[in-house]
C-alpha cells in the first residue's frame, strides 16, 4: 500500500495552494487591507481591513505548511510587530512586540518545509540580522547578521526546504549577492555577484515545486523601474536576467499559488494594483488588471 502524503506535508513535492497580499502604502497614507489569492492565480477584491496596524515596508512568509505571518514594517518608525494568517487567509491582531529590532524594508521566506524566517532590512541602518519563525508562529529573537547589510532584499524558497536572500541597497550600493538559507535556518555568508542587474525593493516567489524567482525592483541606471527576472534554481543558483515583461516596478509582492506556480503583484512607479502570473516553469505573463487598493510595499505570502 502506498503511503498518504497530507496535501500541505513538508515531504510533498508541491506548495501552498493560495496566497495573500497584504498591508502596504497607499499614495499618502498606510494601510492594512488584504487580497486573497485563488489557487488559479486570482486576486480577489480588498478584504476588510484587518485589525493589524497599518504599515508598509513588511516581510511576510509561510509557516507551519499552510499558515502565514506578515511581519515588521514601517509607520512612522520601525516596528516589529507581527500578524499571522490562518489557513483561511484570516489575519490575526497585532502581536506584542517581539523580541526582534524593529525595522523596515526586509525580506522573509520559509524553509525547513514548516518555518520561516525574517532578514535583513532598514532599523536607521543597513541591517543584516534574522529572526527565524517556529512552526508555531513564534518570532525568535535576533540573530546575528551573516552577509551584507542591506534593505529592499527579496527572498523566497527553494529546493523545497530551503532559502535564499538576494539583491538590495547596501552601504556600497546596489548589490546582486544572496545568502543561502539551510533547511535549519542557518543563513550562509555572500554568494559571489550573480550575473544578475543589482537592484532593490524587489520580490520573489517559489515555482516549480523547488525553484524560485526574483523579479522586478529599482535598478540606479534609468529608466530606474526594471521589470526584469532572475530565475533560482533547485540548488540556489541564480540565471542571469530574463528581458522585462509586464509594468516596470518596484516595492511589490509575489507569492505562490495553485502549489506550482507564482504571482508578482501591486508594486510603484506610481502606484499600482496589477499582477503577473509565473508559469510553473517560470514563464511570466504579462499584466493581469489590477484587483484591490493600489498600493506599494506590500507583503505577500502563501497558505493552505
Amino acid at each position: 500500500m502506498f503511503p498518504i502524503i497530507p496535501a500541505n506535508s513538508a515531504t510533498a513535492a508541491s506548495g501552498n495552494s493560495e496566497g495573500i497580499f497584504g498591508f502596504g502604502r497607499l499614495t499618502s497614507s498606510y494601510t492594512a487591507v488584504t487580497n486573497l489569492v485563488s489557487n488559479a492565480g486570482v486576486v480577489a477584491s480588498d478584504q476588510a481591513t484587518v485589525t493589524g496596524t497599518a504599515r508598509g515596508y513588511v516581510g511576510a512568509c509561510e509557516y507551519g505548511e499552510d499558515k502565514g505571518i506578515f511581519g515588521f514594517g514601517y509607520h512612522g518608525t520601525p516596528v516589529s510587530i507581527t500578524n499571522l494568517v490562518s489557513n483561511a487567509g484570516v489575519v490575526a491582531s497585532d502581536q506584542a512586540a517581539t523580541t526582534g529590532t524593529g525595522r523596515s524594508s526586509l525580506a522573509a521566506c520559509g524553509y525547513g518545509g514548516d518555518k520561516g524566517i525574517f532578514g535583513f532590512g532598514d532599523d536607521g541602518g543597513k541591517a543584516a540580522m534574522t529572526n527565524l519563525v517556529s512552526n508555531a508562529g513564534v518570532v525568535a529573537s535576533d540573530t546575528a547578521g551573516v552577509g551584507t547589510g542591506r534593505n529592499g532584499p527579496a527572498a523566497c524558497e527553494y529546493g523545497e526546504d530551503k532559502g535564499i536572500f538576494g539583491f538590495g541597497a547596501s552601504a556600497g550600493g546596489y548589490a546582486a549577492i544572496t545568502n543561502l538559507v539551510s533547511n535549519a535556518g542557518v543563513v550562509a555568508s555572500d554568494q559571489a555577484a550573480t550575473t544578475g542587474t543589482g537592484r532593490s525593493d524587489i520580490a520573489a516567489c517559489g515555482y516549480g515545486g523547488d525553484k524560485g524567482i526574483f523579479g522586478f525592483g529599482w535598478a540606479p541606471a534609468a529608466p530606474n523601474y526594471t521589470g526584469i527576472t532572475n530565475l533560482v534554481s533547485n540548488a540556489g543558483v541564480v540565471a542571469t536576467d530574463t528581458a522585462a515583461v509586464g509594468t516596470a516596478r518596484s516595492s511589490l509582492g509575489a507569492t505562490q499559488y495553485g502549489s506550482d506556480k507564482g504571482i508578482f503583484g501591486f508594486g510603484a512607479s506610481s502606484v499600482h494594483s496589477v499582477t503577473n502570473l509565473v508559469s510553473n516553469v517560470g514563464v511570466v505573463a504579462s499584466d493581469t488588471a489590477g484587483v484591490g487598493t493600489a498600493r506599494r510595499v506590500i507583503g505577500a505570502c502563501s497558505l493552505n
